[in-house]
């Protein structure tokens, strides 16, 4: 038997999973991840439970199968992208909580950037926007409020990682300092056209090149992980952040294929193929893959907050135990009675990049019970997809016929039947939904010969449904604007 593991570090647990030839799942174990919020806006976790429940995950996946470690013949990487971790480079110990991609405490920070007219040049540069969700930021405030960081960063004393990064040095016992251009592209210090650390971006953020890692292909032999830790010396062969895997995993090779990706944000990503597409609506140009010398580019909308919703209706409104009794509930009601739910917990993201907008419910009557404001729920994280699809579109010039969906939403088929409707477009979803894992299984295999290239991967995905618009394009465009209005009343709530 010939295997793959993949990690996939997420925001919310640490999974583990073992992947056969065949594409195949054949174990998998995940462990809670926590997250905090010291202040308003401010999200972050324990760089060190990161890695200790990945590496958990990793052994308890080996005995709960009861695999040999020699059938084991590589390792892939996938991560949340944009979480920032700062460590030393002597010890590998952490210097300060990892800083969430959902944190908004850098806001400030873009907001003074902007205001000195960096932001066309960052957008230019990077294919991003100037906002906090990204790395860059994020790296900036740690320097200004962690007391000596920044004359250690000019010591060449620590080191800056996404969570790949800092999982790398982990793994290899903190020989190998390393990121894939994926995660690169993410940090808004990467130039998108040459995949490699941009002075000029460098020098407006205030970062020294010696604290960031070498940026590496996404899939190829790039390090070893150390024998202590398994029992045996794995190549590391795939690294890719957690959407652009996910992407991969749904196997949409074509320019023009794209996928929605349900977790506890939504995000849509679409092959955008060799050259960088410059968005019009607000939309994100990153890197998809790269494989040898050949790069592959993706325009992605993200949605902050979608799974993170149900969690909250869950843990602190206590509307139901489990989140599988959400599609029950949504179709106990024939519709959310003029209900909206907006959830900018922490602000919105594509198309809108307001950091000052919050959450809200609006539309209750006497008569909105909790299985309305549910289905309320599940039609916003539609919304939200809908909305970010539609300035695709419009920066394609073209419509889509399908999206494939994946991710552990993606199982509410009232959500996907809901995100079938406002789209009226074909949505499918695979047997498998753990598409991210599976992207950096596959990136990982292909490097070590498991399989032969990109086309041999297709028969690996395989359908499991298909959901077709069943409403009216009046209802359509109806049931949009009640939406749009309810957004327009979240924004700039702050100020």
């Amino acid at each position: 038997m010939t295997l793959i593991m993949a990690l996939d570090q997420g925001t919310t647990s640490s999974r583990t999973v073992l992947v056969n030839a065949k594409g195949e799942i054949i174990g998998q174990s995940s462990a809670p991840l926590d997250c905090h919020y010291p202040q308003t806006g401010w999200v972050e976790q324990d760089p060190l439970q990161i890695w200790k429940t990945q590496q958990k995950t990793m052994l308890d996946v080996m005995q709960k199968t009861n695999v040999s470690i020699e059938d084991v013949v590589g390792l892939g990487i996938t991560n949340q992208r944009e979480t920032t971790v700062v460590w030393e480079k002597a010890t590998g110990k952490p210097l300060a909580p990892a800083i969430v991609w959902q944190c908004r405490r850098s806001t400030a920070i873009c907001e003074h950037l902007k205001a000195q007219g960096k932001e066309s040049l960052i957008r230019k540069k990077t294919g991003l926007v100037l906002d906090p969700y990204f790395s860059a930021s994020k790296m900036r405030w740690l320097l200004n409020e962690v007391p000596g960081l920044s004359e250690r960063m000019k010591a060449r004393e620590i080191c800056f990682g996404t969570v790949d990064s800092w999982l790398i040095c982990n793994l290899t016992a903190g020989k190998v300092f390393k990121t894939d251009v994926t995660n690169a592209s993410r940090t808004m210090l990467c130039d998108l056209k040459s995949a490699s650390w941009d002075e000029e971006l460098l020098a407006i953020f205030g970062i020294e090149q010696s604290a960031l890692p070498e940026i590496v292909p996404s899939s190829g032999k790039l390090a070893e992980i150390e024998n202590s830790i398994l029992g045996k010396s794995l190549p590391i062969a795939g690294i890719a952040g957690d959407q652009q895997s996910a992407l991969f995993g749904q196997a949409c090779f074509d320019v023009g294929q794209a996928k929605n990706t349900y977790g506890t944000g939504c995000f849509l990503m679409l092959n955008a193929g060799p050259k960088p597409v410059e968005s019009q609506h607000q939309l994100l140009s990153t890197i998809a893959w790269q494989i040898g010398e050949e790069r592959t580019y993706a325009l992605e909308g993200a949605v902050f907050v979608a799974g993170s919703l149900i969690q909250w209706l869950r843990d602190k409104m206590e509307f139901f135990q489990n989140a599988s009794e959400t599609e029950k509930m949504a179709l106990s009601v024939d519709d959310s009675d003029g209900c909206y739910v907006v959830p900018a917990f922490v602000g919105l993201g594509a198309p809108h990049w307001d950091a000052y907008a919050r959450g809200l419910i609006i539309g209750l009557t006497r008569n909105t019970s909790k299985a309305h404001i549910v289905r309320a729920a599940l039609e916003a994280i539609a919304y939200q997809s809908a909305e970010v699809l539609q300035c695709m579109e419009a920066d394609l010039g073209y419509p889509l016929q399908e999206l494939k969906i994946d991710g552990g939403a993606s199982a509410n088929n009232f959500l996907a039947q809901n995100q079938a409707d406002l789209l009226g477009r074909t949505v499918r979803r695979p047997k498998n939904a753990e598409s991210t894992a599976l992207g950096a299984a596959f990136l990982a295999g292909l490097a070590v010969g498991v399989w032969p290239s990109i086309e041999s991967l297709k028969s690996c995905w395989q359908e499991d449904r298909k959901f077709e618009g069943t409403i009216s394009e009046d209802d359509r465009k109806v049931r949009i604007a009640g939406w749009l209005r309810a957004e327009e009343r979240s924004k700039k709530w702050l100020q």
